[in-house]
């Protein structure tokens, strides 16, 4: 992300969760995610064990709010985010809630699947090779990332083979799509939202299997800060969904 979002987010970081539309936003986003997370930890279980099993990467977790969710759900969940009050924020949630103990806050701009902010992949040697996943997640981050194909690049490159991504951000609708910042929040906003017809070849085109690009929920919001600030409009959100080759 570009230096205005780090900026933006540090300053908003303390009263962020305060925020009725991005706790309703989250709440949709996890509602909609659940049953996905569910299946796929239903494929990966060992038969017999009833113990969550899925290692996931979510990146651009904020504060939090979608990361303590899905924690319950899964083995263990690595949150990364460029803004370091953001991350002082979740790590505020961890040290005071027992049930988000398997979160491993990083504060990262990751660009590397082999990034040594990563856990490695062997415990013994710690140096050596960075983890890869079952799971990659990203909740409302894409429309900030200035070069998207090297984003689903790096996310690509994270996941075990057969592994998957799981992406969800407002959709590209047209020239209204603009309106879900206020004026006073562009600066560091790359794209108003996702048009849903690239992403599905964008991703097939980093490498992506059995893509997926479809419309997971509507989020109603007022308008800030434009002609018709008042007015509550429908923003759709997409859920864009690829598999890591098992060959890759």
């Amino acid at each position: 992300m570009s230096e205005p979002n780090n900026t933006r987010f540090n300053d908003e970081a303390a009263t962020w969760d305060s925020n009725p539309t991005i706790q309703v936003a989250t709440r949709l986003a996890f509602q909609t995610l659940q049953p996905i997370i569910q299946s796929l930890s239903d494929q990966n279980r060992t038969p017999g064990s009833a113990a969550p099993c899925l290692d996931v990467l979510e990146v651009g977790c904020g504060t939090g709010l979608l990361t303590v969710r899905v924690a319950p759900l899964v083995h263990e969940i690595v949150a990364v985010d460029t803004a370091q009050g953001m991350i002082d924020m979740l790590q505020t949630k961890i040290t005071t809630s027992p049930v988000t103990q398997n979160i491993i806050p990083v504060c990262k701009l990751l660009q590397d699947p082999e990034d040594p902010v990563l856990p490695p992949m062997d415990q013994s040697n710690p140096a050596g090779p960075r983890r890869k996943f079952d799971l990659v997640l990203s909740h409302l981050v894409m429309h900030h990332i200035p070069d998207l194909r090297l984003f689903l690049h790096t996310l690509l490159d994270c996941l075990k083979p057969g592994a998957h991504v799981v992406l969800t951000d407002f959709e590209d609708f047209g020239p209204e799509a603009i309106k879900f910042h206020p004026p006073s929040k562009l600066d560091g906003v790359e794209r108003h939202g996702i048009p849903r017809a690239w992403m599905e070849g964008l991703m097939r085109e980093v490498g992506f299997q059995d893509v997926k690009v479809w419309v997971g929920w509507r989020l109603d919001m007022e308008v800030e800060g434009w002609e018709d600030a008042g007015k509550v409009m429908q923003f759709p959100f997409l859920v864009c969904e690829g598999v890591r080759p098992l060959s890759a």
